[in-house]
């Protein structure tokens, strides 16, 4: 069962609101992988390049089916290993259909939280793109206050964890059986 919050949330997202919550690792201005509004406007909120792709927030492995990726036997053991996790996962997205999330990378980018009541939270919303709560540039917000200054009315809700000062998740590509580290965050991978 969702606390209050989570549950207007959960609603305002499902709608196309976008919001900032706290992650696993850090604050997250998040909305549905599957708006392109939504996304879009996630952009122009952040002032962010259009050519980088967002992390995508996931509630299990099983939600990779919803963008068509089916992982082979390598790929899933190595996301077993990873997931639930901080390592986000690089994986092929070839689908035009999802071009307005992966940019004409033909990847995306994929991770399922450490944390149970975020994994419950969007098996309620579905697939979120949660980039870092701050404008290009900027330092990432560490607590509801410092995203509220960043984003003011512009996002729809503001859930306050606290003060959060992780790193943030490592980022990983997984092709033709190699693992890349492109971005060593809170977790190691080597």
């Amino acid at each position: 069962m969702l606390p209050g919050s989570y549950k207007e949330a959960a609603k305002i997202l499902r709608s196309g609101g976008v919001g900032v919550l706290p992650t696993d690792t850090i604050y997250g201005l998040v909305g549905s992988a599957f708006s392109k509004k939504t996304v879009e406007k996630i952009y122009q909120l952040k002032g962010r390049d259009h050519s980088k792709p967002f992390i995508i927030l996931l509630s299990g492995v099983e939600d990779l089916s919803r963008f068509d990726i089916s992982p082979d036997d390598f790929t899933q053991g190595k996301l077993a290993e990873f997931w639930p996790g901080s390592v986000s996962v690089v994986l092929p997205c070839p689908l035009d259909e999802y071009e307005y999330l992966h940019r004409g990378e033909k990847t995306l980018a994929f991770r399922v939280p450490d944390s149970q009541g975020l994994r419950d939270f969007l098996k309620e919303t579905g697939p979120l793109v949660a980039p870092s709560v701050n404008p290009q540039g900027e330092e990432p917000a560490k607590n509801a206050e410092e995203a509220r200054k960043y984003f003011s009315k512009e996002a729809d809700f503001y859930i306050d964890g606290g003060e959060l000062q992780s790193e943030p998740s490592t980022l990983v590509r997984i092709q033709d059986r190699a693992i890349t580290v492109l971005r060593q965050g809170r977790r190691r991978v080597k």
